[in-house]
């Protein structure tokens, strides 16, 4: 295969990483491995751009991408746009993405992993056309990604203390919004405190990540309007890998629904793959099956 590998330089583990020997590194397992390869280290305000430039080129096969769920949801969704494959070399704090394709999450076994692996054909779902390949949330996640990103942090630890004092915030606080949902032809009205859609439905892994990417369904989940104690059991619940057991927790499986916020605000923020955007009175999720090539393990249709 002909490959490009973009790692984000900025990426969690890459800052304290010898980044010339990991790229000399890759180099080296992929040749052995038969393949052509080009490894570029870029700036994360430059990696999207870099990215989207390298998947014009003709005649190229797949990107490595290395980087934080966010470096690595925008790669697949280039890779899908293009119909190339992706490659994921895991370097964040959370890796979801990587964990759902059960890749090494050390970034050098996973280098190893892909250069020995395979293409496969998995899904990948969309917002409104944006592709994500983790989730698409509204509401307590959105609410806690916004206190996060108000404090400082330097290192993976940081981030994750300030994940924590923003969850702690958001049970303290919790949204109530109204949101028409409509899924199979069906439509309802509901006041939530969130709402969320996974790519595929989501393992009893307390990080909430899908088992098996390749079901052709949304997880879609919506969370009744709770007091501070009932966000404090449902965050247990999740905790324990028991989100669908909490009875303020609707859970289904579906291939596209429809969202309306009857009561528009200008400030009502969503969070796709970890990025917190603005969101519409209207969203459409669907589900595309099949349609992300990626490189998975030698065994990975085994494990």
């Amino acid at each position: 295969m002909k490959l490009v590998a973009i790692f984000n330089r900025d990426g969690g583990t890459f800052k304290t990483t010898d980044m010339d020997a990991f790229c000399e590194h890759a180099r080296t397992v992929f040749q052995n491995a038969g393949h052509e390869i080009e490894c570029r280290l870029v700036s994360g305000k430059n990696i999207v751009e870099e990215m989207e430039r390298t998947a014009d080129d003709t005649g190229l096969d797949g990107l490595i991408a290395g980087g934080g769920d966010g470096t690595i949801s925008a790669a697949a969704g280039i890779a899908w746009k293009h119909g190339i494959a992706l490659g994921v070399v895991p370097a964040g704090t959370m890796n979801l993405f990587a964990r759902s394709l059960r890749l090494p999450l050390d970034i050098w076994q996973a280098v190893d992993t892909l250069a020995e692996g395979h293409v496969h054909d998995v899904d990948i779902a969309s917002a409104n056309g944006r592709p994500f390949v983790h989730q698409f949330s509204a509401g307590l996640h959105a609410r806690m990604v916004r206190y996060r990103d108000k404090m400082e942090y330097a290192s993976r630890l940081g981030k994750i203390r300030a994940n924590i004092r923003a969850a702690i915030g958001v049970v303290l606080k919790p949204p109530v919004f109204e949101v028409e949902f409509t899924v199979a032809g069906e439509t309802q009205h509901r006041r939530v405190c969130a709402i969320s859609a996974s790519n595929n439905e989501f393992g009893p892994n307390p990080l909430l990540v899908a088992d098996d990417i390749t079901q052709g369904r949304l997880g879609f989940y919506l969370a009744d309007a709770l007091t501070p104690s009932g966000v404090a059991g449902l965050a247990i619940d999740i905790a324990r890998g028991r989100l669908k057991e909490n009875a303020a927790v609707t859970a289904m499986a579906v291939t596209e629904a429809e969202l309306h916020f009857p009561k528009g605000r200008h400030d009502v923020k969503c969070v796709i793959d970890g990025e917190l955007l603005p969101m519409k009175r209207d969203v459409l999720l669907k589900i595309h099956a099949g349609e992300l090539k990626v490189i998975v393990a030698k065994d990975y249709a085994n494990v």
